[in-house]
């Protein structure tokens, strides 16, 4: 019997002095995954009293989402769009890339890509 994992995982990490929200993303993400991540998050992003926040989000191991699951995500990411200055894409896909581009049109801040959670952290602490 094998155990499809999916779902979303929340953390609040700091590097040097600079604070950032990270998300692990597991599987193909559900509209019940948002429906549990969403206050979550939302209590997350209101103890951060930094006027922009920074994201890494690891999708190392996503698969994608279910319709639903990815309107709850723009839905989601357009309303806290002005509250972001870096979001940090980590994976290893293609098309993470081309989300990172177009997830870039509905935040006001940068969105980037990158294969190396190292360069992702690098690129967040500045």
């Amino acid at each position: 019997m094998s155990i499809k994992k999916h779902g979303l995982s929340i953390g609040i990490n700091r590097i040097e002095n600079v604070f950032f929200v990270t998300l692990k993303a597991v599987g193909t993400l559900t509209h019940e995954d948002y429906l549990v991540i969403t206050p979550m998050l939302e209590g997350a992003l209101s103890q951060v009293e930094q006027p922009k926040i920074s994201l890494l989000l690891d999708a190392t191991e996503l698969e994608g989402w279910d319709l639903r699951a990815a309107w709850d995500d723009l839905k989601l990411g357009l309303k806290h769009q002005s509250e972001f200055e870096r979001v940090a894409i980590w994976g290893n896909k293609g098309w993470y890339e081309w989300a990172a581009k177009m997830g870039s049109w509905f935040i006001s801040g940068e969105m980037k890509y990158f294969e190396e959670q190292s360069d992702a952290l690098k690129w967040l602490r500045y």
